[in-house]
Order: structure tokens, then sequence, then C-alpha cells
């Protein structure tokens, strides 16, 4: 393996504030020093979220399609939520999510992927799980607001990285467990990680 990751840093915090609290997340305001230079920054400060490959034999993804008010748009998408329950492990929180988006449960979870989805203005992380063996969950979940509209569609892996190449599909999530799931396969899974693996590097953690 090449010896190239990302690296922790921790400036001086001198001040850090809340300057909007949102529904779902807030805008927070550090000061800090870096190299001894101080440096103000606003950011997205995020609780973090999850989401779900979910692959069956046939070698299909279930994507959703759901309204989006930001974009104004209907993108497909992976089963997704966030961390914002608290002690709940990323792995349970997948599940959760699984089964109440798609009403589905799965035998085996493994560490796809996770990544920083904007490190310039949010310091949310997200993890991806891929999911096999699924199967219809016990429960059936009534969905509101955005979710009520949920559209499934079992698509090829194949398909569905053509379709990211061909920039037909921009979800982020999506494209990049996408991507990361064609290569993962074309190495007999061999990157896969620990479903239940620590993740340090999650700001909720430090």
């Amino acid at each position: 393996m090449p010896d190239l990751q990302d690296e922790a840093v921790t400036p001086e915090i001198i001040e850090s504030d809340v300057v909007f609290g949102g529904r779902v997340w807030d805008i927070r305001r550090d000061r800090f020093v870096l190299e001894g230079a101080e440096i103000t920054r606003e950011y997205m400060d995020h609780t973090g979220a999850v989401a779900v490959l979910a692959l069956d034999e046939r070698d299909r993804v279930l994507l959703i399609q759901q309204y989006r008010h930001p974009i104004r748009m209907r993108d497909w998408e992976l089963p997704a939520g966030l961390l914002d329950i608290r002690g709940e492990s990323p792995l349970v929180a997948a599940q959760r999510e699984l089964a109440e988006e798609v009403d589905l449960v799965a035998e085996t979870w493994d560490l796809l992927t996770e990544f920083m989805t904007s490190p310039g203005g949010s310091n949310e992380m997200l993890r991806v799980y891929l999911a096999r063996g699924v199967s219809p969950a016990p429960t059936v979940f009534a969905r509101t607001e955005e979710e009520a509209g949920i559209e499934q569609r079992w698509v090829p892996l194949d398909e569905v990285v053509d379709s990211v190449l061909s920039r037909d599909l921009q979800n982020s999530i999506l494209a990049i467990a996408a991507l990361s799931a064609a290569a993962a396969r074309d190495r007999g899974w061999s990157t896969l990680g620990d479903a239940n693996a620590p993740w340090p590097r999650h700001p909720l953690a430090r």
C-alpha cells in the first residue's frame, strides 16, 4: 500500500461559537492559531452520517430517488442518515436507516469506504457500508416529508458506475460508493473493512 494518508492537526482554538443554530445542523465560527497566524473560519458543524450500498445476488445496487430542496431536484441516492442519536454506533445507525428508508435488513455488513464530504466548509465525515444478503424487514415504516415520495430501483452496479462516469448521476455519496464498490469487487472484495471498526477521524470521536 502507498504511504499516503491524511494527517490530523490540533490547532490552538482561541474561541469557538455557534453563530447559527439550525434544525438539523449548526454553523460554527472558530478563531484559532495555525503556524503562528490567527485565523477565523465558519463551517457547518455536522453530526456525521452513514450510507448503505445494498448489493443483491445479481450484482444490483438499491437506489432511491427523493426530492432535495437545496438543489431543487429528485436525485438518485443511497439509503443514508445522520448520526443524530447519542451513543448509537455507526453500524446500528446504518442498519436502522436501511430498515426505515427501504424496509430491508441484511445478513452481511462490511465497511466499504469513508470520506469527508466538503472539508473546506464542513466537518462532516461519512461512512458507507456494503450490505449483502438483503431481505424484507419485519416492519414496514411510515415515511414523511421528502421521504414520503421515495422511489426505489435495483440497478446493476456497472450501470451505476457508467452513469456516474457519464455525469448523469451526480450525488457525491452515490458516486464515491459506487466507484469504491466496483474497485473493491475487482480486487475480490479484499479492501473491505470490519463493519465495527473504530472511527477515530470522526469529529465526535476526538
